[in-house]
């Protein structure tokens, strides 16, 4: 008998002041049963980045041809691919392809190592985003993780901050790779 999936509910309200967004989205989120709850609140922290009435889930981990999240347009074609973890260079390829916009958030202690092993292949994709969050912000970010949550996203002048209403985290990220 497969696992299934494993529901959890954000309540999440946005301050974008950086782009002007200010949008309160109830979000529900399926965690695959290998994924950890890092990886749940990192999607999370790709869906506050890049918020979106249209922006959307993939089934990255049920179905390869789709990404951690989406931004399509009304005609269908693919503004923004989000991934989450470390994607193989084919992956990005295909994706850098089929979007407009790719970003990676990497979050892991081995990112340098693993962008180190694709940067030259990935070079020619000139769409590509790769920015890596800090494993103090995951850690912090982890501890948040509940199957019902209220959270308060806050950016400014390209800071990030996430609040829980009991503990506030600075989102720490460092660009690897950006689109030229």
């Amino acid at each position: 008998m497969a696992l299934k999936a494993t529901i959890y509910k954000a309540d999440l309200n946005i301050a974008d002041m950086d782009r002007n967004y200010y949008q309160e989205h109830a979000l529900t989120i399926a965690r695959h049963p290998s994924e950890t709850d890092e990886r749940v609140m990192i999607r999370l922290l790709a869906f506050a980045l890049h918020a979106d009435p249209a922006l959307a889930f993939g089934k990255d981990l049920f179905d390869v041809e789709e990404p951690a999240l989406w931004l399509k347009d009304l005609t269908g074609a693919i503004d923004l691919w989000i991934e989450v973890g470390q994607p193989e260079e084919r992956r990005l390829m295909k994706a850098s392809g089929r979007a407009e916009r790719v970003i990676v958030y990497s979050y892991s202690a081995t990112s340098s190592i693993w962008f180190k092993g694709i940067a030259k292949q990935i070079d020619r994709a000139r769409n590509v985003s790769i920015v890596n969050i800090a494993a103090e912000t995951c850690a912090a970010l982890e501890r948040m993780a509940k199957r019902n949550m209220q959270l308060q996203c806050t950016i400014q002048d390209g800071q990030v901050w996430i609040t829980d209403g009991e503990e506030t985290v600075q989102v720490e990220r460092e660009t690897l790779l950006a689109p030229r």
